[in-house]
């Protein structure tokens, strides 16, 4: 798995396999930043990718459809997550009839957990610094498969037909604006925008100030781990993934970081508009209306609000 392995042919056959999936992915609205009641502190021609739309809720479902595609049905497969992937992983797995189980991180909402179970996938709590651990026991003990939730080629090929979607609803964006945990859908999304051929686009990654693998990933000149912690739980793997940092590095202008404070403030003002957005799915809009971006007065900018997976009672917890 190397990232002369990512050709354009590559993710045009993905983004077919994940459009005519069984599993129903959608092809979700873009909407002018000028027609919702949202801040523009900065002037330009802002446009908002409501991935929240997408079906089981966030980005996640479209590596999911590329990923079960490619295996055979009735398989028995293992993952972490902290909800996304674990809630598209378990619709994947309840249509094809595999046996799944998710590992997720212990900081994760409990309303998640039950969710994935009420699909009929197994769910396992455990700390972040023992994920890793615990997946490799269920490979090694339980005869599990393993399926990456962003560190692997056919996730991150399956991310990238959201990429090709943004330059069939806005051409030649200047600017793209993505969240980023392990990964996995800002290397898709910068790699399709690069091989379409706008290698002028500037792609950034957007991290929480505690949960910043990628960032310390570009510093550090490779994959690193840490004990991440953020409210955007979704944005918080313990480390960067191998393929997609060397992506990220070849396609991605820069990583940049906002706080928990900003992205708490991001869902407030999302859901005044009208947006329901979690945590994770706000790190983008968040990056925006705090100027993280630079140079971006004037420019055509594609900002991804990647998933909409929060409930009533967590909302309540955020100001406004």
């Amino acid at each position: 798995m190397s990232v002369e392995d990512v050709t354009l042919q590559l993710l045009l056959e993905a983004r077919e396999t994940v459009m005519s999936s069984p599993l129903g992915v959608l092809h979700t609205p873009m909407i002018p930043w000028a027609q919702t009641s949202l801040p523009l502190p900065i002037p330009c021609h802002a446009h908002i990718k409501l991935e929240n739309m997408q079906r089981t809720g966030s980005f996640k479902i479209r590596g999911v459809a590329n990923q079960f595609a490619r295996r055979p049905p009735g398989g028995k497969f293992v993952t972490m997550s902290a909800g996304n992937y674990g809630k598209s992983f378990a619709y994947a797995s309840k249509h094809y009839g595999s046996q799944g189980k998710v590992v997720m991180p212990d900081s994760a909402p409990l309303s998640r957990s039950t969710l994935i179970q009420s699909l009929g996938v197994e769910v396992e709590r455990v700390p972040t610094s023992c994920l890793l651990g615990a997946v490799k026991r269920c490979v090694q003990e339980d005869n599990f498969s393993f399926l990456h939730s962003y560190d692997d080629l056919d996730l991150v090929a399956g991310h990238a037909s959201l990429g090709l979607e943004v330059l069939e609803q806005l051409p030649a964006p200047e600017v793209v604006v993505v969240c980023c945990g392990g990964g996995g859908l800002l290397a898709g999304v910068a790699t399709a925008l690069s091989l379409s051929g706008c290698r002028s686009t500037r792609v950034y990654g957007v991290e929480p100030e505690g949960a910043c693998t990628m960032y310390r990933s570009f510093i550090e000149n490779k994959p690193v781990g840490m004990d991440a912690r953020s409210i955007a739980s979704g944005l918080a793997p313990p480390s960067a993934g191998a393929l997609p940092y060397e992506l990220c590095r070849r396609y991605v202008e820069e990583v940049v970081l906002v706080t928990d404070e900003e992205i708490k403030a991001a869902v407030s003002a999302l859901y005044g508009a009208g947006l329901v957005v979690e945590p994770s799915g706000s790190a983008a809009f968040a990056a925006i209306v705090n100027n993280r971006i630079p140079d971006v007065e004037g420019r055509r900018v594609a900002v991804i609000l990647s998933g909409g997976n929060i409930g009533r009672e967590e909302l309540t917890s955020f100001p406004g």
